[in-house]
């Protein structure tokens, strides 16, 4: 009987996942008629979503980063505002304030003003751009799902997600953000320039008369059924032990990676955490059922290199972060 029931479990949950994984091939083609190559940023930005966690997506302006999540917000079925960030934006710009109301009968009342992330997803444009201040309101937000504005909690929508943009070059004016805060981002992804064709594509489609528009895919409350059926996905012990070696071997140590006394201070259990579920996701992405050890490697970076950091002797040597997850992916398997 017992094994009946599992079996039941087992033939129930593939059948999902078959299903989800339908469902988000027809995502990646309605985001692909708007926005033109990119497919490793589009792949790792469904995966943060679908793990339920919150992306930093890096590159110079002009490579279509806004696009991208104004185009998620429509395929996925889930509202969406953008908080352009700017030196003097002030937490209640982000999160909402009180306003004194008086009734027709001279009643006096405090009512409150939901701020603009009050969406299921939220773009923080040039996010370093905000002082540290303004930056925590909006990461305490990212990391409890809610906001307590004079004594009162006020819960966000579910789900919630925070689609965070950064350019890489220009630093004048900026705040970057403290390792603690960086770490809330589940995946940093960076966003390279388009190749040749792609760019060749990108002047024909957006400069004529009429522009692709993105439609709707996914159902409201959809995204988060899939977020349920990822975490429901089996790991096999060789990539949950890979995982717990390439996080643990990006600590400052004397043994593992021949880099680890250069590591000035390294990714904790979130990495970890958040290697467990991406895995996952890009799995059903791509269609299979379990995740594998290329899945790890695939992910090491986006998931590793914001956690991390080399000491000065290591980066007077030019020794980056890149070079040494690039090491602890080789190690792996």
């Amino acid at each position: 009987m017992a094994d009946s029931l599992v079996n039941a479990d087992a033939a129930q949950l593939v059948a999902e996942a078959e299903a989800a994984a339908a469902r988000i091939g027809a995502v990646r083609q309605a985001i692909a008629r708007v926005v033109f190559g990119q497919e490793r940023v589009v792949a790792e930005t469904l995966a943060t979503l679908l793990s339920g966690g919150h992306g930093l997506l890096v590159g110079v302006p002009g490579l279509a980063k806004t696009k991208l999540v104004e185009t998620l917000s429509t395929v996925l079925g889930l509202s969406e505002s953008r908080i352009q960030f700017t030196p003097d934006l002030m937490p209640s710009d982000i999160l909402g304030s009180e306003v004194l109301d008086q009734a027709a009968d001279g009643g006096r009342a405090f009512r409150f003003i939901k701020g603009p992330v009050f969406s299921q997803l939220v773009m923080a444009d040039e996010i370093n751009r905000a002082s540290p201040r303004t930056q925590s309101a909006l990461l305490q937000a990212m990391q409890e799902h809610h906001v307590t504005i004079a004594g009162i909690r006020h819960d966000l929508p579910a789900p919630f997600h925070v689609l965070a943009t950064q350019n890489p070059l220009e630093q004048e004016g900026t705040y970057p953000l403290p390792e603690a805060q960086l770490d809330r981002f589940l995946m940093q992804i960076d966003v390279a320039y388009p190749d040749r064709d792609t760019e060749r594509a990108i002047l024909f489609a957006t400069t004529g008369a009429e522009e692709e528009k993105p439609v709707a895919v996914l159902e409201p409350g959809e995204l988060a059924r899939l977020q349920r059926l990822v975490r429901l996905f089996p790991v096999g012990t060789g990539v949950v032990e890979a995982i717990l070696d390439l996080v643990r071997g990006a600590r400052p140590a004397k043994t593992g990676s021949r880099f680890a006394t250069d590591i000035a201070w390294g990714p904790g259990p979130r990495a970890a955490q958040a290697l467990m579920l991406t895995v996952r996701a890009r799995a059903l992405i791509d269609g299979r059922l379990a995740p594998s050890l290329d899945d790890v490697a695939a992910l090491a970076e986006p998931v590793l290199k914001h956690r991390m950091a080399m000491s000065f002797e290591a980066r007077a040597r030019g020794i980056g972060v890149g070079e040494v997850i690039a090491d602890l992916v080789g190690r792996i398997g």
